[in-house]
């Protein structure tokens, strides 16, 4: 069967509004969580996002078409676009070429909108553009529009994995030879009074709001909860024999995925779950040693102590460095799994591996070499993606170095 590659990847988040600033600003040590701006937080539990300041939507879609994409579709479409021109593609007429896309929550700002306007202005005020705006499955179809893509148009929608489930499915797409080439976009803006509100009242955020900068720690002993982000992700997969043909930039390739299901609880990981879906990946890749793992790392307190103990326990032989890249970003949620996949393709091509910001002691639940506050350079050959959502889903990807 097919090798499947990556050759163009783009992203946008609160460290940048395209890869290379994002990766730059990632390593530098910024980050994108501060007191938020886009509604009255005052008086909130929680305070402080990852927010995206200064994107223009009128860049990526005309303005008439703006009103019908709320903002995760915005912001994937400016991912899609990075990561489709870097890999060589045109808008056109692509039969064989298919989208898979994915989000947590989708248009969370449209339906919290549309909601208080029929409450307070009637039914007939409610946007026409409501529902076609907030459908998660929407980015793709946006997407697709955009540039023609004629193949499969699938989605995701698994919580903070559905990123990284969108990867599979591209993957596996190719694999059983439904398309040639998939365009992967994660999309995910749901910074918004509900969304805060719903997330800070299950007690999954931190509550550091005098504090922003410092607040997403993961792994560190004092983490007390998640800070969300928003931003999209993007990457074109395709088979290697055609990358290769066609001279384009290969960035990595897909040797290993893993799923699986909790069967536990609804918002608290367990441990096994993710290890297995792990394993799976793992040995799918053939048991290769793992160089660097970006870890799902979302600064709570039982994820973190869990993902630490089952990359003690799978690979116990070759422990590997490990790094959580949402102390700069935030979690994006549904795009977390693209924004970190393009963010460990662009570390093993550079050599140079992101640090986890604000760790300073782990305590004795987390152990490991989490590249505190400093990126390093390392030359890597095998790279795991770890992403776990509410529902106990789990999504993992090992990328090789070609």
């Amino acid at each position: 069967m097919s090798r499947i590659v990556v050759t163009g990847m783009g992203m946008i988040t609160a460290v940048g509004l395209d890869k290379e600033t994002t990766f730059d600003n990632i390593l530098a040590g910024k980050t994108g969580v501060d007191t938020i701006s886009s509604f009255d937080a005052s008086n909130y539990s929680v305070q402080i996002a990852a927010e995206i300041k200064d994107f223009d939507p009128a860049t990526v879609m005309d303005k008439k078409e703006i009103k019908k994409a709320d903002r995760f579709i915005q912001l994937g479409l400016k991912a899609a676009k990075e990561a489709m021109a870097e890999a060589g593609f045109e808008k056109g007429e692509y039969e064989s070429f298919g989208v898979s896309c994915a989000s947590g929550i989708g248009g969370l700002p449209a339906i919290e909108k549309n909601s208080v306007i029929i409450e307070t202005r009637g039914p007939r005020r409610v946007s026409p553009f409501f529902i076609p705006s907030a459908l998660v499955n929407m980015l793709g179809g946006f997407t697709s529009i955009e540039f023609g893509l004629k193949g499969p148009n699938i989605g995701s929608v698994t919580a903070c994995a559905a990123g990284t489930h969108a990867v599979t499915d591209a993957y596996k797409t190719i694999k059983c030879g439904m398309a040639d080439k998939m365009l992967v976009v994660g999309g995910e803006a749901a910074i918004s009074p509900i969304g805060i509100a719903g997330f800070a009242n299950m007690k999954a955020l931190s509550t550091r709001n005098d504090d922003p900068a410092h607040a997403s720690r993961p792994f560190d002993k004092d983490r007390d909860g998640f800070i969300m982000g928003e931003g999209a992700g993007a990457l074109v997969l395709e088979k290697y024999e055609d990358a290769v043909a066609r001279g384009a930039k290969i960035y990595g390739e897909i040797v290993g995925v893993g799923e699986s299901g909790d069967a536990n609880h609804i918002t608290t990981p367990t441990l096994e779950g993710p290890l297995r879906a792990m394993k799976m990946a793992w040995e799918m890749a053939g048991k290769p040693k793992i160089d660097y793992v970006n870890a799902h790392g979302t600064s709570t307190p039982t994820n973190d102590k869990n993902e630490t103990a089952a990359i003690k326990q799978l690979l116990a032989d070759h422990i590997p460095l490990v790094s959580s890249t949402k102390g700069a970003t935030g979690h994006c949620l549904g795009a977390a799994g693209t924004i970190e996949s393009v963010i460990s393709l662009m570390a093993m091509d550079k050599g140079i591996l992101p640090p986890t910001l604000n760790f300073v002691d782990g305590g004795e639940d987390c152990d490991l070499d989490y590249i505190p506050n400093e990126p390093r350079k390392a030359d890597i050959e095998y790279v795991m993606k770890n992403s776990f959502g509410f529902g106990g889903t789990n999504g993992v990807i090992i990328f090789k170095k070609v």
